[in-house]
């Protein structure tokens, strides 16, 4: 067995609990090492004249044209921008994105 691999029995995995059996990649085929990820998080404005959802698919449209891998979107603020007399609607999100390993 190579020394980075771990062996669990019944009740060491019940004591990881749920979370700890994901996290250790128990279930997955996976070593433990392997569970482990890295991920970055921006934030971003999108805009539209429509609603605020329509915002913020313009939003992760746009970063998802140059940004590979979006896991999570999550609505920070929403606002109303008046221009003109003309409503604008400002949705502001938080996006993460998973690093992708140098090979």
């Amino acid at each position: 067995m190579d020394s980075r691999e771990h062996c669990y029995n019944k009740k060491q995995i019940s004591n990881l609990g749920t979370r700890g059996a994901v996290a250790a990649g128990l279930g997955l085929g996976l070593k433990p090492e392997d569970a482990v990820s890295v991920y970055r998080v921006i934030e971003v404005i999108g805009t539209s004249t429509q609603s605020w959802e329509d915002a913020a698919v313009t939003a992760v449209s746009t970063a998802r044209k140059s940004l590979r891998d979006l896991r999570v979107a999550e609505v920070l603020a929403q606002d109303l921008h008046i221009e003109d007399g003309e409503v604008i609607f400002r949705t502001k999100l938080q996006l993460s994105f998973k690093y992708e390993s140098p090979e």
